[in-house]
């Protein structure tokens, strides 16, 4: 059983709003330096390091040294997880009117989630692999069945890498935006990188936003079946 006390303190080190930032920042996946995280969280990098401190003591954030540089990411996949839960939690609150700006627009297309993708086309491809039968859901968990080993098999990801991982095969991750599961764990991961080498996305810039491309919109139709609606390709010039 988990404490209050443990869940107070961990709610606590998210409730700071710079720290929240901090942890938004690391959301899409990226290892960032503390300076750049303290300009995404508009604080000093005095301040950024004190925040830092804690999430790393907090066991949220982990910290790499290469040389005289460091860089943080967030500790696990599973703190990446309970973020987006809580991006759920904060979409559906209380009302308050908001315009969507473009960076909006392109984060509910397609987005990182960590290092899985996020958005109405990863919820897409997780509706679509559930229909043809690849993969079943039940609560959190997801099992690949033997379709889903061919189909990914003929996609170009192969389960041998993922046997001899740690990591969970397959699971659901609730979408913050479509408030629908797409698909997490080590074949969310590896769905996004096959994704990308097959030029069908790409990084948008330097935050979590994903572009799709010509080559991507005809892809997913063909292998995935996706509704012409979910594929959006969301550039500045078309938001206005």
């Amino acid at each position: 059983m988990v404490s209050g006390n443990t869940l107070a303190a961990v709610a606590a080190l998210i409730g700071d709003v710079s720290r929240a930032s901090i942890l938004a920042a690391l959301l899409g996946g990226k290892a960032l330096t503390a300076g750049e995280l303290a300009e995404c969280a508009g604080v000093s990098p005095q301040t950024a390091s004190n925040h830092l401190s804690r999430l790393v003591d907090g066991q949220l954030v982990t910290v790499e040294k290469q040389g005289r540089h460091r860089y943080f990411r967030l500790a696990s996949a599973e703190v990446a997880e309970t973020l987006e839960h809580l991006s759920l939690l904060s979409a559906i609150g209380p009302v308050r009117y908001r315009p969507t700006g473009p960076k909006d627009e392109a984060l509910r297309v397609a987005r990182t989630c960590y290092d899985h993708m996020a958005g109405a086309i990863a919820v897409g491809i997780a509706d679509s692999m559930v229909r043809s039968g690849a993969v079943v859901f039940d609560g959190n968990a997801g099992m690949v069945t033997e379709r889903g080993e061919a189909f990914l098999t003929e996609f170009g990801i192969s389960l041998s890498t993922a046997r001899k991982s740690r990591r969970a095969l397959c699971r659901t991750c609730l979408d913050w935006s479509e408030r629908r599961p797409h698909i997490g764990g080590w074949l969310g991961a590896a769905m996004l990188e096959r994704c990308c080498e097959r030029h069908w996305l790409r990084p948008a810039g330097d935050g979590r936003a994903l572009t799709l491309t010509r080559a991507g919109q005809v892809g997913l139709v063909e292998t995935f079946g996706l509704p012409a609606e979910a594929l959006k390709i969301v550039t500045p010039e078309s938001c206005g």
